[in-house]
């Protein structure tokens, strides 16, 4: 694959060869999250793992089969009762949604454009949100489950061992709807477990039925997020009855005329490209990607809205687009827009015409309200499909949450985007793309990779549910940033957000996130100092408690003899390179400066590009391509480009 650090050739036009790397990058299952576990009969314990085993002897489940879905559903985690993105309760994930789909539409708020084009008149779109009162049999599991087993909603909701009851009653309703016996013999559970899923087609519940065997081939055990060691032993010979799914009721259905790997479940829901009103077309552009522009990045964004609403919002002319959708309760994926083409979410139009974007049903500012297994390993699979396919490297600078993508402008930079927010775990992604952040060099290497560990990294965060107010207690990939190594001094200040910096949980002015890399400014103890914003920033990193490891690659510095130099949003050509008929677009930088002596972790060299498609005829569209060559750096939380006549590449020290 393309270089990270260490090759930065995207100016000549090269690209690497793959070779067997990304075939078997393609192939691969994701499994790295649960440590091994030995073959034979399943451990005895007490607490949750007896809860599994009671629960497997009364209603007659095989417990590894009550183990595997409860994985791929919450980890075996509790979250101490509370909700996750789709009212889903406790390790079995029993949906009861009714008080979980208020919400606001993602790309409806704030002052954000989501095109982020300056040639364009601004775009802030406003959506319905649909009728609600219907849920579908996905998100009301829990009362199903309280008919079954009489226990009440409230005990489904906040007892583990009860929880795990309701599961596995579901289960074995399930097997006997199908005419299958309560069999002890995992293989024979196919058929119910895939209708667990809640899917209502075939391809969406083959792909979570064949995870959930995959895990019991596997095995593993974990500590939970309430401390407790649950295990679940491997069966590598386990092959289960799949003609079963025929037999399942459920629509049949394929991943056809899609963009997707094999090995999720994947439908086509697409985006319109319309003419509407004088010169009004919607919600994307055409384009030739990735011949032209090429495709650089992936950006991952939470909806802010359930599912069913995120569909109706991505179907309207008059709002914006974005390529797939991910489903929390199943990890299904709707594709809306093609590859090829140019979709309206980033906020920067350099970005956007650079990147995919992936939408995950979710809520950035409730902390309890938990991603399921299911859709983060349904969303590593797609991304790595598509890194492979667009060569895009598995990095946090080519990789992008949507608070990691810079304003274009200076008067954009306050009112950016800042999903998925400090409560996606990038470490656990990470791990599911075959790519943990791991040291790359020795204890005083000149960099350092923020890596806390998510479970224990607590950090307060104000402004969830109201404004000021403390947030639920929670893990998190984000690591506060001070101006001394004390945390009672100030936060670090941004000032493109033209206000004093907060711990409000979209106050993303004075944090680093997990996988993000940064050149070492200096040390004090158990604080490491770093480089951001064109500020000494500061956080606590002790040794025997890390939140960063040791790293190495390539940093820019102004070139000598300048005192500091421009930071750009995007990386545009020069007035020169313009075609006419194509209006020259503003080569403006941003209100920071990279100032001299000081270092920033190179992520690309790029040549300054302008996708011009400002009409529906996409006869029209024209790619404009310069020879000024832009580096794209870590400055902040989000990226910047730095002109590279401006700076020096370096190795970094260690």
């Amino acid at each position: 694959m393309r270089g990270f650090a260490t090759e930065p050739n995207r100016a000549a036009g090269r690209r690497r060869t793959r070779g067997a790397a990304g075939a078997v990058a393609t192939a691969a299952l994701l499994l790295p999250l649960l440590g091994a576990a030995p073959s034979g009969d399943e451990p005895s314990a007490q607490g949750l793992q007896q809860a599994f085993a009671s629960a497997a002897a009364e209603y007659r489940v095989p417990q590894s089969v009550l183990l595997g879905v409860s994985y791929l559903q919450s980890r075996w985690d509790t979250h101490a009762g509370a909700p996750s993105v789709t009212g889903g309760y406790g390790p079995m994930h029993l949906t009861d949604a009714r008080t979980a789909l208020a919400s606001a539409p993602h790309h409806s708020e704030g002052t954000e454009d989501p095109r982020g084009d300056s040639a364009r008149p601004p775009l802030h779109p406003e959506a319905a949100l649909p009728d609600t009162a219907d849920l579908p049999a996905r998100l009301r599991t829990l009362p199903e489950a309280a008919e079954l087993t009489g226990l009440g909603a409230e005990r489904l909701r906040s007892d583990p061992a009860a929880n795990v009851a309701g599961g596995a009653a579901l289960l074995a309703a399930a097997q006997k709807e199908l005419g299958e016996p309560l069999s002890d013999d995992p293989a024979d559970w196919y058929g119910a477990v895939a209708r667990f899923s809640g899917a209502d087609d075939t391809a969406t519940a083959s792909a979570y039925a064949n995870d959930v065997f995959e895990l019991i081939r596997a095995g593993g055990e974990r500590t939970t997020d309430s401390g407790q060691r649950v295990a679940l032993a491997a069966r590598p010979g386990l092959e289960p009855d799949t003609g079963q799914l025929a037999r399942t009721g459920l629509r049949r259905s394929s991943n056809a005329g899609t963009e997707c790997p094999a090995s999720v479940s994947c439908e086509w829901i697409p985006a319109p490209y319309e003419q509407f009103g004088d010169g009004d077309y919607g919600n994307h552009d055409l384009a030739n990607r990735p011949a032209s522009p090429s495709i650089d990045y992936i950006v991952v964004h939470d909806t802010e809205g359930a599912w069913e609403g995120v569909l109706k919002m991505v179907q309207d002319p008059t709002y914006v687009s974005w390529h797939y959708s991910l489903r929390s309760t199943d990890g299904h994926i709707a594709q809306h827009v093609k590859a090829k083409d140019v979709a309206w979410h980033a906020g920067n139009w350099f970005v956007n015409a650079k990147s995919i974007g992936l939408e995950h049903e979710g809520f950035l500012a409730n902390p309890d309200s938990w991603y399921t297994e299911a859709m983060y390993r349904s969303s590593a699979r797609l991304v790595k499909y598509l890194a492979v396919k667009y060569d895009v490297p598995l990095d946090r600078q080519h990789i992008l949450g949507h608070d990691n993508v810079p304003g274009p402008t200076a008067s954009t930079v306050a009112g950016m985007h800042t999903d998925p927010g400090p409560y996606w775990d990038w470490a656990h992604y990470f791990q599911l793309l075959g790519r943990p952040f791991q040291p790359s060099a020795g204890p005083n290497g000149g960099l350092v990779t923020i890596r806390p560990d998510y479970a224990a990294n607590r950090p307060v965060f104000t402004g969830c549910a109201t404004a000021g107010r403390p947030c639920a207690t929670h893990g998190s990939s984000a690591v506060r940033l001070y101006s001394d190594h004390d945390e009672n001094s100030a936060l670090i200040t941004d000032i493109g957000r033209g206000r004093t910096p907060t711990k409000g949980v979209n106050d993303i002015s004075s944090r680093v996130s997990t996988g993000q890399q940064y050149a070492v400014a200096d040390r004090w103890g158990d604080w490491t100092a770093i480089w951001y914003l064109g500020q000494k920033a500061w956080f606590r990193n002790p040794p025997k408690e890390p939140t960063a490891v040791p790293a190495k690659g390539l940093v820019v510095t102004p070139k000598e003899g300048l005192e500091s130099v421009p930071v750009y949003g995007r990386a545009y050509p020069e007035k020169e390179a313009y075609p006419a008929g194509v209006p020259a677009q503003s080569v403006s930088p941003l209100q920071y400066r990279l100032p001299a002596g000081q270092k920033y972790v190179v992520g690309d060299r790029v040549p300054g590009q302008y996708y011009y498609a400002v009409a529906f005829d996409a006869a029209s569209h024209q790619v404009v391509t310069g020879t000024d060559l832009y580096y794209e750096i870590q400055f902040g939380h989000r990226v910047a480009f730095v002109r590279a006549a401006d700076v020096q590449l370096l190795p970094s020290a260690g």
